[in-house]
Order: C-alpha cells, then structure tokens, then sequence
C-alpha cells in the first residue's frame, strides 16, 4: 500500500492544537475576550502554563493581548480573526463528542 505524506501544514496545526490546554483555551475564548484569572479558574490550570500557553498562542497570532489603561491596569486575552476561523472546527469536534465521546471511564 502506498503511504501517503501528511501535508506540513496541517501538521503543524495539529501540533499546534494538541499541545496541552490549547485547544481548551481557545474553546474557552470563543465566549469572547477574558482576563487571566478568568481562563485561570474555568481551566483549572495553573498561572504558569496559562502564561506559557498564551505567549504560544500570541506567537501564532491566533490570540491577542490587549491591555487597557486603568486602575489597576486590565489586561484581556481574546482570539485573533485567525483565532475565531477555528471555531467551526472546534464545534464540530464538540457536536461529535456530543455523540460518540462517553464521559464516564
């Protein structure tokens, strides 16, 4: 049987979403722009990661960091236009979770 080569891109993707929490945290964003501590306590994860995992993710431009002047400074995190282009894609994993994913182990 002849194999077949994976495209790098969609590669790249993949690695992209499957590292820890990533896929979650911008499930989590599509809700809409959210400060730190809000992702911190709707993951369950802790601060560290949290920052590691949204520097990556601003990196691939897929999440933005805006900060907005006041006292004390807010600062948001929210899903690029890039970052909003996976939503169908993670809400067709969420559909056929819905059907074919048993959440009891």
């Amino acid at each position: 049987m002849e194999q077949k080569n994976i495209c790098p891109r969609f590669e790249k993707a993949l690695k992209m979403l499957n590292h820890r929490w990533n896929t979650l945290l911008i499930y989590q964003l599509l809700e809409g722009p959210q400060r730190f501590s809000i992702i911190k306590n709707q993951l369950n994860i802790s601060s560290r990661v949290l920052t590691e995992r949204l520097k990556e993710l601003e990196i691939e431009q897929i999440v933005t960091r805006t900060v907005i002047p006041s006292t004390p400074v807010v600062i948001e995190y929210g899903l690029t236009e890039k970052g909003h282009a996976l939503a169908p894609v993670l809400k067709a994993v969420e559909q056929w979770s819905s059907l074919w994913v048993d959440t009891e182990e």
